[in-house]
Parts: C-alpha cells; sequence; structure tokens
C-alpha cells in the first residue's frame, strides 16, 4: 500500500504529462465529436487519457482505473482511480485557455489522494487525506470572507441546463442578489482550486460527474473548505448537487439554495 502523499505526487505527475500532452495541440484543428446535445469531445481528450491510463498503471500496477472517456472499473468499490482527462473541453475545442487535467484515487467512492493541473498556467494542485491542499509547493487555504455580499462565487451550466433551466436561473439570481458577483469559467476542476486556494468563496453546480469533482473536492476540504449538498447533507461523488464554500458562508449559502427551492415548488 502507497502512502497517501506518494500516489498525489503519482497523480500529478500523471497529469503534468498529460497537460503537457494538451497544451502543444491548444492550436491544432480538433476532431470533435459530440456525445449528447451540448457535451462535446475531442480526440485530445481520448489521447490525454490514455496517457493517464498507462502512466498510472505502470507506477501503481495494483490500481484499478476509471477514466471519463473509456469508463473502466467501479470507481465506487476499493481503489480507483477516477480521471477527467481534460475538464473543460469546450473551453479548448474553441481555444479558450481555462481547462483542467483531473485525477482523485477513490477508496470505496471516497476521495484520498488527487491533483489537478492547469496546462496553459502550469498550476499543479495536490491534496490527500489529512496532509493539506497545495499549489505548486505552497501550503494554500479558503478564503477568510465572513459576509456575502464580499464574497465572490463561480458556478456552471450543466450540460442538461436546458432541462432545468428555470431551476439553474432561480439558483443565480438568488445568489446575484446577496453576493459581491458570480462568474462562470467553464472547468469544474479548476472552480474547486480556486475555492480551495481562497480566490472565490461560493460554488454551486448541478450534474457534475465524479471525475470532475473527485479531486477538487478533496482539495477544498483539504483546504479548509466544506463541500455538501444544497441542504448541507453529506455530498457523493455521483450526487446530483455540489456546494462548496470557505465554510464560514456555508449555512448562508444553504438558506439561499433550499429557501429558493421551496419557494419555486
Amino acid at each position: 500500500m502507497h502512502d497517501l502523499e506518494n500516489l498525489s505526487n503519482g497523480a500529478a505527475e500523471a497529469a503534468v504529462a498529460a497537460a503537457d500532452l494538451i497544451r502543444k495541440h491548444f492550436d491544432d484543428a480538433h476532431q470533435i465529436t459530440f456525445k449528447g446535445t451540448v457535451d462535446l469531445v475531442t480526440e485530445v481528450d481520448i489521447a490525454s487519457e490514455r496517457l493517464i491510463r498507462k502512466l498510472l498503471l505502470e507506477k501503481f500496477p495494483t490500481i484499478r482505473f476509471h477514466g471519463e472517456e473509456d469508463g473502466g472499473e467501479d470507481w465506487r468499490q476499493g481503489q480507483v482511480w477516477v480521471v477527467d482527462p481534460l475538464d473543460g473541453t469546450t473551453n479548448f475545442a474553441n481555444r479558450l485557455p481555462h481547462f483542467s487535467v483531473s485525477i482523485a484515487l477513490c477508496h470505496d467512492g471516497n476521495p484520498v489522494a488527487g491533483a489537478i493541473v492547469n496546462p496553459m498556467s502550469g498550476e499543479i494542485y495536490r491534496a490527500w487525506q489529512g496532509g493539506g491542499a497545495w499549489l505548486n509547493g505552497n501550503r494554500i487555504c479558503v478564503s477568510k470572507v465572513e459576509k456575502l455580499n464580499e464574497a465572490l462565487a463561480v458556478t456552471g451550466y450543466p450540460y442538461n441546463r436546458r432541462e432545468c433551466l428555470d431551476e439553474l436561473l432561480r439558483h443565480l439570481r438568488t445568489m446575484l442578489q446577496h453576493v459581491q458577483c458570480v462568474r462562470r469559467l467553464g472547468s469544474a476542476a479548476l472552480d474547486l482550486c480556486y475555492i480551495a486556494r481562497g480566490i472565490f468563496s461560493i460554488y454551486w453546480e448541478t450534474n457534475l460527474k465524479p471525475w470532475d469533482i473527485a479531486a477538487g473536492s478533496l482539495l477544498v476540504s483539504e483546504a479548509g473548505g466544506r463541500v455538501t449538498r444544497y441542504d448541507g447533507s453529506q455530498m457523493q461523488l455521483d450526487s446530483y448537487e455540489l456546494l462548496a464554500t470557505n465554510s464560514i458562508l456555508h449555512a448562508e449559502c444553504i438558506r439561499l439554495l433550499t429557501e429558493n427551492s421551496s419557494t419555486a415548488a
């Protein structure tokens, strides 16, 4: 059994290699296919995942693998790498330089070590259970913002947004009325990194997938933040909704998101 810091470092090494591959192909004309109405994938997503799988299995041959593109082992049982080889594919495909590589090791469905790399900035985020959250060798922590109207927030628009548009707009309207401002950047993994390092104080989104949030949710927790469902209950990686904050503002955000939902009902 490898120690968790070593596993996080191994994840970071694989993520950096994938980030190098992605960056080299940033300006290429991409082969784009659609997995859903607006959910796209490029040849670089697939190449990145295959490279990560190869590197991780070479270094940790007893640990199983689950990737966004090619699937794999059941991530809910035992030790499994859960990988998003290119989080923010829409940005990448449109040459918007904001996307990431996310790798987490899950034990019985719970992330215990991981890394996230921003290919265009060179930022390497690492975390492991009980070991804190790190950016390029420096420890990071969540913001100390105490007032909603001083909090910069971030959200995302899920791929099923056309089916849940009313809910999405209700929550957005509510938050815009209370926080400093709301951003939408297009990479859930990086949104969670920015909560962990204190840029954002609030992040909420629905219909996220395990590979989107496994490493990032661990990073937030290890940086002193809190991650739950909208009502404050425990979030699983396959929960429909995620609320991540600096902990200080968490109760107020729960109230806003749940009151909003109950009023709509």
